[in-house]
């Protein structure tokens, strides 16, 4: 049979993953120093994998609801309240607010992309961007409107604001970033909302990193006793009628592989995100789902002091070399290529391959192709190896 002629144009049209052409690329490569995948190298906390290794073994391995377990749902709202001053009864019936247990953050906005985006229709992204939300957008039909926001990584109302159109149905905020790191103001977050509330366009927060916030990238709530937190749009009163909050389990807590996250805002909007995922992923896995609710109960500091000495560590050395944004959050650092080298970032990450030091081009994350990615997600001694390696190269 000839496969190629059944291969549709959907499918031509999207470009398989550079994150995980790179991974597959190294995959065979002896004592190679791995800085590419955003993964963290700590084990999940034992009371979370008992927790779902216990309801394997009670036999919870049926389908749930297609919006999650409902001790679960309860459990979000809780926290939605706690953290972002939200309804108390949010995912419940007859709430304002609706929530979905999801397969993952990138399930999340699967769903929403699909649930939201037509033929011909817009959302605006940060370039550089995740390395999704451009493809999500194409698979509906839609065309991801990139924001520029080089050289501090900020994606700001005056950044959107000119590129936005009668086509535009959302725009999309990720701090912390992938693949820089940064974090947005709570100034910043709250005059992106302003101006999507002025033009009727819904705005989707994708916090998967929110608990992965450095403590000099947090700020003051406002809301007695909440101390500082990672800045959000889901602070702004009443944000859950025009914010689609999308967060997850997997980088805060070591369970990527689960594909565990949530998404909560205008029930409207999560009833249609409902039905698309009845007719995809249907429900979130069982098990998983009493193990994240575990979470809830678990204090992660410990493993987020470590990975910001890490950080500091990378910020030190690569700015010998070249000017790097310190991140606020996540685990990455998306450094330029010094302009001395007059290399792009896929040359000057074939050189960095060359030593095996795996890194990923920028031009992964961006229509341009001038920084890479590196994810301090490593042990300590691992990283400075790769280190050593990476500021010879840029010395030149």
């Amino acid at each position: 049979m000839e496969i190629e002629r059944i291969i549709c144009d959907r499918t031509r049209a999207i470009d398989a993953s550079g994150i995980r052409r790179v991974f597959q690329l190294g995959r065979d490569i002896p004592d190679k120093v791995d800085l590419s995948i955003g993964q963290p190298d700590f084990p999940v906390p034992d009371n979370v994998k008992d927790a779902a290794i216990r309801a394997i073994l009670e036999d919870r391995n049926g389908y749930t609801l297609t919006q999650g377990v409902p001790e679960l749902h309860e459990r979000v709202g809780l926290h939605l309240a706690e953290d972002l001053g939200w309804p108390a009864d949010s995912g419940r019936a007859g709430s304002d607010v609706g929530t979905i247990v999801s397969t993952g953050t990138s399930g999340a906005l699967h769903i929403a992309f699909l649930a939201i985006l037509g033929q011909g229709d817009e959302i605006i992204i940060p370039d550089p961007y995740f390395v999704a939300y451009p493809h999500m957008a194409k698979l509906c039909g839609a065309n991801a409107v990139r924001c520029p926001v080089y050289p501090d990584f900020r994606m700001t109302a005056a950044r959107v604001e000119p590129l936005m159109t009668k086509r535009t149905k959302a725009v999309l905020l990720n701090s912390p970033g992938n693949p820089s790191g940064v974090v947005n103001s709570t100034k910043e977050c709250n005059e992106l909302l302003e101006l999507c509330r002025s033009k009727n366009v819904l705005l989707i927060s994708d916090e998967i990193y929110d608990e992965f916030t450095f403590e000099d990238a947090r700020e003051e709530t406002g809301r007695p006793g909440l101390g500082k937190r990672c800045p959000s749009p889901a602070r702004v009163d009443r944000a859950w009628e025009d914010v689609l909050l999308v967060r997850g389990f997997g980088k805060t807590f070591g369970c990527t592989g689960w594909r565990m996250g949530y998404t909560s805002g205008p029930r409207p909007l999560i009833e249609a995100m409902s039905k698309m995922q009845q007719y995809s992923f249907v429900c979130a896995p069982t098990p998983l789902q009493w193990g994240c609710l575990e979470t809830f109960r678990t204090d992660m500091t410990a493993q987020v002091e470590q990975y910001r000495q890490r950080r500091d560590m990378v910020v030190e050395r690569l700015s010998k070399v070249t000017e790097i944004v310190k991140p606020g959050g996540a685990f990455y650092v998306f450094a330029p290529v010094p302009k001395k080298l007059e290399l792009t970032s896929r040359e000057f990450f074939e050189r960095a391959l060359a030593k095996k030091v795996l890194i990923i081009p920028g031009d992964v994350f961006s229509d341009r192709d001038t920084h890479f990615r590196l994810s301090y997600a490593v042990a300590d001694s691992v990283l400075e190896k790769g280190l050593d390696v990476l500021e010879e190269l840029m010395r030149g």
